[in-house]
């Protein structure tokens, strides 16, 4: 039997969430979920346990209870471009495991990159049936964030597609430190002539990365050449071509950096089918680290985004938020670390 060693007089900075009462009754947050649920699938002395904890904290085990004593749905709008995606599967993972800890659901909105859908979706959240909103990727513009928060309705923004506007809980990956590291990394292979593949022009992370990569090669003394960098739509088969017309210069890179791992495996192809060899030929980075990067060949090195922990943290600025504390910063950058596999060699001689 689970035995449960609560302090009565332990204090939460908010409500009691269900992952407090699993650490205080010493069980899992799914046991605690079943108990709260009258689920039959729970032994008896377990089932008292988390109840007495429940009854000492004073946490209601109805969800509709608990909303209506609180004004709130314990429904939280998460819109984003795509579902079943490399890159924002993980962070929908990370959200949606955060809001079970905090005995909350996600009303999920696919946007499919499309702003009057996302547009329509968030005028359906704000109607009362959310309490609040994460925004992956959003297709409005500063100006329309800021509308948006005038009227009220909680939300944070995470990864923006623009530089985001002053007062708007924002969470990013450190897009410029860890393209500065990549580049490093091939400057460090001895490679000096780098070409670049970078996303949309114009995002947020593209200029961001953009001035990671020109500032490593600004410290090893390198003039960025203009020709070197190609502008993609972050897919693979925009890489592909974006490597082309790179390694079809008179004097093509000896290592392509590509802003994400998509257009680097368009680039992987794009070397196969010029009869090159990847690393021996010509080194390849990308950024991300998806699934992606290890099911190509050669394994892809590339720049890992925490991407569960960037839906995580998401959720801990907005739980903040409808829970009345105050931010102590509204823009939140997390760290990024690179991941040497085998795309990368010494530069060949040439």
């Amino acid at each position: 039997m689970a035995q449960a060693d609560a302090n009565p007089d332990q204090k939460f900075r908010g409500r009691a969430t269900i992952r407090d009462i699993a650490d205080l009754a010493g069980v899992s947050i799914a046991t605690v979920s079943r108990v709260l649920n009258d689920r039959p699938d729970v032994a008896p002395e377990t089932r008292e346990t988390v109840l007495q904890v429940v009854r000492e904290h004073g946490f209601s085990t109805n969800r509709g209870a608990r909303g209506l004593s609180s004004g709130r749905t314990g429904i939280v709008g998460l819109t984003l471009p795509l579902v079943a995606d490399a890159y924002f599967g993980p962070i929908l993972s990370g959200a949606s495991e955060a809001l079970y800890e905090q005995d909350m659901r996600i009303m999920l909105c696919p946007t499919l990159g499309e702003k009057d859908r996302e547009v329509s979706l968030l005028e359906r959240l704000m109607r009362g049936t959310t309490d609040g909103a994460i925004l992956m990727l959003p297709e409005e513009s500063s100006a329309e964030l800021l509308h948006l928060q005038a009227q009220g309705f909680p939300f944070v923004v995470v990864d923006p597609r623009e530089q985001p506007p002053e007062g708007v809980p924002c969470v990013s990956a450190m897009h410029a430190a860890g393209a500065k590291v990549a580049t490093e990394h091939l400057l460090a292979l001895g490679h000096r002539r780098i070409g670049a593949i970078a996303g949309a022009e114009g995002w947020y992370a593209t200029e961001e990365r953009l001035h990671g990569f020109r500032a490593a090669l600004a410290s090893a003394g390198i003039l960025l050449e203009p020709e070197l960098v190609r502008y993609s739509n972050w897919q693979s088969p925009s890489g592909e071509q974006a490597a082309e017309q790179l390694l079809s210069l008179p004097e093509p890179p000896t290592a392509i950096f590509g802003f994400n791992d998509n257009v680097a495996v368009g680039a992987i192809s794009a070397a196969r089918k010029r009869g090159l060899s990847v690393p021996e030929d010509l080194s390849i980075v990308g950024f991300d680290d998806t699934t992606t990067a290890t099911i190509v060949t050669p394994n892809l090195t590339t720049v890992r985004q925490p991407l569960a922990e960037l839906g995580r943290m998401g959720v801990s600025l907005l739980t903040r938020l409808l829970e009345g504390q105050r931010l102590d910063a509204l823009r939140i950058e997390l760290s990024t670390v690179l991941v040497v596999r085998d795309s990368t060699a010494p530069v060949a001689r040439r």
